[in-house]
């Protein structure tokens, strides 16, 4: 019979196997789609049904990718709401945990969050900071569709694929563009934001405002519709909508 493992064998084992996984997702991947597989790495290692990571950015974060369609609206309601486990994982630089965001503790620390999340059909998210210890880039959020918390191997394997997002954010190399040329991979992953920030400035211009104003007015807009703001930016800078009037 095979002795057990002792506990710094199992967590070796474990980091290997997770490895494993996360090389063969992959395997083969454009630049440009490794924080999607990451992201669906994510919900194959762990008991979550989606996850998505965004950059943190001055006003509203940028969502880089999802696992899912429904991961990526969630993200989208995270940025909306300009609140949540991501912010405070993005300012501490560490893990933020919410458990269970249908009672108790993360109800009243997040409750629009909560009520919004939950009404998606999420029940916990938890929250992994992309950095080192002296800057956060972004995080790496998970969605759960019941609650609980995560155990040590869980949370471990978490935080390995934030290691290896973190490593894809700031150290993979530039791909070709259609031109010939060579140009940042995460340019492309950003752009339908740009309309976010291109649709700031336009508020800041109608109303006579600074950046912080125009992202609460933006915001504030897109609750008030229960849109994420990425939908009212796409009709400001259409011009099909105007938030000097209504």
């Amino acid at each position: 019979m095979q002795a057990p493992l002792r506990s710094e064998e199992a967590v070796a084992v474990d980091a290997v196997k997770a490895i494993d996984v996360i090389a063969e997702v992959v395997r083969d991947a454009r630049p440009g789609e490794i924080p999607a597989r990451l992201c669906a790495v994510a919900v194959k290692l762990l008991p979550v049904v989606g996850a998505s990571v965004s950059l943190r950015c001055n006003g509203i974060p940028v969502r880089l990718g999802a696992s899912s369609a429904e991961a990526s609206y969630l993200a989208e309601v995270q940025a909306t709401l300009g609140d949540g486990p991501w912010r405070y994982a993005s300012r501490a630089g560490t893990p933020v945990l919410a458990c269970d965001l249908t009672s108790g503790r993360d109800v009243y620390r997040w409750p629009m969050f909560a009520h919004q999340v939950t009404a998606a059909g999420v029940q916990a998210v938890y929250s992994m900071p992309l950095g080192d210890d002296s800057v956060t880039v972004g995080t790496l959020d998970l969605y759960r569709d019941t609650p609980g918390e995560l155990t040590e191997p869980e949370l471990r394997r978490a935080l390995l694929v934030a290691a290896v997002m973190t490593l894809a954010l700031t150290a993979l190399p530039r791909e070709e563009n259609g031109s010939g040329g060579r140009e940042p991979w995460l340019g492309g992953l950003a752009t339908e934001h740009d309309e976010v920030y291109q649709a700031i400035g336009m508020i800041m211009a109608q109303l006579g405002i600074d950046a912080d104003e125009a992202v609460a007015r933006l915001r504030a807009r897109a609750f008030a519709q229960d849109r994420t703001a990425l939908e009212v930016a796409h009709d400001v800078v259409s011009r099909r909508e105007r938030l000097d009037v209504g």
